[in-house]
């Protein structure tokens, strides 16, 4: 194992349980599939699937779902040396319905669930400290105590020159309120460096249409280095101190969107941690963004998230096919 892992991703890791026939709600279907997830998991074995170097932080329950999610993370190439595992807490669970257009609808067991008992105590710093990238969601912030261990983890990683990756990732059934995540997931706002919203993410937090570019620019803040938008199939907007512009997507028949933000997310860090002048590069920005455009793509054409993520000559394939 490396002395120092590039990407440490920090959150919630749990189980989706999908319905095994799409397009009915949870109480028409008749069986469901067990499927890993949690969004900074799935970016963290994105992340290893292209070949970077990752990491996972967080806590699940000392029980099977618990010691088969720390499975599939190794399996998957992932250091989950700062995995926990809670003997009073089980591990998360969603069931996760796919609309026809394979959008989804969750329900959520977590009162608590072990992914929000993780204390600070118990994180991994060396691990933070020594990490290119330090990727974390808006889920860790809802309750404490995991909420002070993600500030604490975010302090540690800013003051070791460790740059900052935030996707919010709004999963509102876990919010007290739309308010309460709407000020939870900006009061940790300004201190990335880099921060990826979907279009419908940039409705809920602005309250104006994702099209409106004053919108977009009310997201931006001077210390960030880069702000992504992903607007689905269409692709992305990409705003930097510099430059801004747009990258299009790739058309695929989407069975099952679950990850395909994760993946883009997995993508673009790669491609970060490699090389940090795509924040001043225009080109290679491009680049790296069509590369995660694909990688988005493809994880929309399997079920589930973790198995649907895509290898670099997958991505590479749908690209070269689709000049």
């Amino acid at each position: 194992m490396a002395a120092s892992t590039n990407i440490v991703c920090f959150g919630e890791m749990l189980i989706d349980f999908v319905p095994d026939t799409a397009g009915v709600s949870l109480a028409e279907s008749q069986g469901f599939l067990k499927a890993p997830g949690g969004a900074p998991a799935n970016v963290a074995c994105s992340i290893a699937k292209l070949g970077g170097s990752a990491a996972f932080i967080g806590k699940v329950g000392k029980d099977e779902f618990g010691y088969m999610l720390a499975d599939i993370l190794k399996k998957n190439g992932v250091n989950a040396e700062g995995v926990l595992f809670d003997e009073h807490a089980r591990t998360a669970l969603a069931f996760v319905t796919l609309k026809k257009d394979g959008e989804r609808e969750f329900m959520f067991y977590r009162n608590p669930s072990a992914d929000m008992l993780l204390k600070e105590s118990e994180l991994k710093m060396d691990l933070i400290k020594k990490a290119k990238i330090f990727h974390y969601g808006s889920i860790s912030l809802i309750t404490e105590p995991c909420r002070s261990a993600h500030m604490a983890a975010m302090k540690a990683a800013k003051q070791a020159g460790v740059l900052l990756s935030y996707d919010p990732n709004v999963r509102l059934p876990l919010w007290p309120s739309a308010e309460a995540a709407r000020q939870g997931i900006k009061s940790i706002w300004n201190e990335a460096d880099f921060i990826k919203v979907s279009d419908d993410e940039v409705e809920f937090l602005t309250q104006k249409s994702p099209d409106d570019e004053d919108a977009v620019k009310s997201l931006w803040h001077d210390g960030l280095k880069l702000l992504v938008v992903t607007d689905g199939e269409k692709g992305c907007r990409y705003y930097t101190k510099s430059f801004k512009g747009k990258v299009p997507g790739y058309s695929v028949k989407a069975v099952d969107t679950t990850g395909a933000g994760d993946s883009f997310v997995g993508s673009l860090l790669v491609s970060m941690a490699k090389d940090t002048s795509i924040f001043t590069d225009e080109t290679k920005l491009k680049q790296a963004l069509a590369f995660s455009n694909a990688c988005g793509a493809i994880c929309t054409t399997k079920k589930g998230a973790i198995p649907a993520l895509p290898t670099v000559s997958d991505a590479q394939g749908l690209m070269s096919g689709s000049k």
